[in-house]
């Protein structure tokens, strides 16, 4: 965009007939702060680019010289380095956009709505058209929705009005503006609900973060989306690309559990040694059968449940507090964001709320028809919502201070819950095979899928795009939210009328895991679909996996034989196998190898070459 007390520069096509027209840009060239110091797609800015272009290849190995170069100077600009970029686009002759793009941007980012939308009006709708000399210097890309891009458009100003406590302004843009330009009703019907939301409550009923933050700058993104890249790069073009070469390195990783980055300077593998396989610890404190078990968000503490107990052991994985009251079983557990609380589900048909780590029973709820099956916390923490087989109650929100609860609505026996990270998905699976997914801000049902067998458990993926569907029919599966799309199908457990929990993990989340009816555990590779490792869990039934949060080689297991195993990479194995020969094993009531799991997390980590 153009800075304050700067000019733009030639249009998009001229030439300067003196010497170059170099004019310095701000730092953060792209869809966010850019000022138009490289101005023109692909043209010259002075008579001398003509001679250079003309002593080099038109390609870079094998890639467009032009687009390699104008990606280079928006990279440049990106990390503030303004004089390299100027000087790229000297000496090369391409420029990075043109004025009326660098106008349109402004326009967006400072908020004059109606200067972005005269330019958008004016915009050539192909490149043929721009270079018949029609358009302005925008170009859309051809297909492009000009008026859905209005209608984005007038929305962040309809939003904003509201920020701003102008109802009646934001009520005549919607009737005025919004309404001639989209046919979704339920949309429009959205927005006008907006009007009495109360200003406090605006930004999460809209999903949205304000004019102050990042919202205006997501709007140039998705209008980018519809421009020719010809004229306009998409923000951040460098960066996209490496990321989606790493992305790549690390989905062809088998053995994946590099918890950094890998490095741009060499190929990227792991070791076999350092995935999770043998058997370094076992916890026997759960008596009977073992449910689940989670780690707290941060990894320091571990809570098991079962059909005799709840436990929570510490960082050393010696008992830190078991949690006494329910008259049944324990089938879910859920840890609060920051990991001070915990609730527990249980088949004596209530949930209770407890303080970690003192292990006080802070709240306990009604007693459902049926049994209390699943909990989300949201992500503020003060609040959770409880799935039942009470079908008269299967959804229910409580709110942590004051102590109150909100019924959903519907009537389903909800078997599993699991909620996005960003709060936008609830996805609540029942009885019958229906999965239902809904908006966790606005307790909206937003779809159901008929799923083939009835699902045992769900979880979504740390980017809130992912759901994983365990069934009972032996087959775990991705679905994508947004698109409603089943996805990679992940083979070779076995189901039942159990349930047997799945969840994503290791480094980048690059796998799925799961037990199985007879006894193993499955780890596939969650790109490709193929079992990368089967270990032998527990006996009859291995019920729960999950992956060290802040550990991506350590995994721990929970079975109908009542234990709690831990599993590490041969090269950490040998360590646990020494701290367990020489650990006191007279204690019937805690881990077999206390020194063993010191020496596991006091043990340094070294990197492996060009893996980190």
């Amino acid at each position: 965009m153009l800075g304050e007390g700067d000019s733009a520069t030639p249009s998009n096509g001229n030439r300067s007939n003196g010497a170059p027209t170099a004019v310095s840009a701000q730092p953060g060239a792209t869809n966010g702060t850019c000022k138009p110091a490289l101005a023109v797609n692909g043209a010259s800015n002075s008579d001398a680019a003509p001679a250079i272009a003309s002593q080099r290849q038109s390609t870079y190995f094998g890639h467009d010289r032009e687009e390699v170069t104008r990606i280079l100077i928006q990279a440049l600009s990106d990390m503030g380095y303004q004089d390299a970029a100027a000087s790229v686009s000297r000496d090369s002759g391409y420029e990075l956009e043109n004025p009326t793009v660098a106008t349109f941007r402004s326009a967006v980012l400072s908020g004059d709505w109606s200067a972005a939308e005269r330019l958008l009006l004016g915009a050539a709708e192909s490149e043929s058209d721009a270079h018949g000399d029609q358009g302005n210097g925008l170009v859309l890309f051809k297909g492009a929705d000009r008026n859905l891009m209005r209608f984005w458009i007038r929305q962040q100003k309809f939003l904003e009005l509201l920020e701003q406590q102008e109802a009646n302004s934001a009520l005549v843009v919607l009737r005025e503006e919004l309404k001639p330009l989209h046919k979704d009703i339920d949309k429009l019907h959205f927005l006008s609900s907006l009007l009495m939301t109360p200003p406090t409550d605006l930004k999460a009923k809209a999903q949205w973060d304000g004019a102050g933050g990042q919202s205006r700058k997501k709007l140039l993104t998705e209008l980018s989306k519809c421009i020719s890249p010809s004229v306009m790069l998409p923000a951040n073009r460098l960066a996209v690309l490496l990321q989606t070469i790493k992305q790549s390195q690390i989905d062809t990783c088998l053995f994946h559990t590099a918890s950094s980055s890998p490095s741009l300077y060499s190929d990227h593998s792991c070791p076999r040694e350092r995935f999770p396989s043998e058997v370094a610890l076992e916890l026997i404190d759960l008596g009977g059968e073992a449910w689940q078990v989670q780690y707290s968000p941060d990894g320091s503490m571990l809570a098991g449940c079962g059909s005799d107990r709840v436990v929570i052991w510490d960082e050393n994985y010696e008992v830190l507090v078991r949690l006494e009251g329910h008259e049944h079983g324990v089938g879910s557990i859920a840890w609060s964001p920051d990991g001070s609380m915990l609730v527990t589900c249980s088949q004596d048909k209530t949930a209770r709320l407890w303080s970690i780590p003192d292990g006080e029973c802070l709240k306990k709820t009604k007693r459902f028809g049926e049994p209390v099956s699943s909990c989300v916390w949201a992500q503020d923490g003060k609040s959770f919502v409880l799935g039942t087989l009470d079908r008269q109650h299967g959804l229910c929100t409580f709110t942590v201070d004051p102590w109150d609860m909100v019924e959903w609505g519907g009537k389903a026996r909800v078997q599993d819950l699991c909620g996005s990270r960003d709060g936008r998905w609830l996805v609540a699976v029942d009885d019958q095979g229906t999965m239902r997914v809904y908006n966790a801000s606005r307790r909206e049902l937003e779809y159901e899928v008929d799923l083939s067998s009835q699902a045992m458990s769900v979880s979504i993926s740390e980017d809130c795009k992912h759901l994983l569907v365990n069934k009972s029919d032996g087959e775990a599966q991705l679905f994508n939210l947004e698109t409603q799309a089943m996805g990679q199908k992940f083979l070779g457990h076995t189901g039942g009328k159990f349930l047997i929990r799945s969840s994503f993990g290791g480094a980048n989340e690059s796998f799925v895991t799961s037990g199985s009816e007879d006894g193993c555990i499955l780890i596939w590779h969650k790109a490709i679909g193929a079992v990368v490792e089967r270990l032998k869990g527990h006996r009859p039934r291995c019920n729960a996996v999950v992956w060290k949060p802040d550990d991506p080689t350590v995994l721990v297991s929970c079975g109908d034989d009542g234990r709690v195993k831990m599993y590490v990479g041969r090269d950490r194995g040998d360590l646990a196998r020494m701290g367990q020969n020489q650990a006191n094993k007279t204690s019937s009531s805690s881990w077999t190898s206390k020194a063993g799991a010191r020496a596991l997390r006091e043990r340094p980590r070294h990197p492996y070459p060009g893996n980190d």
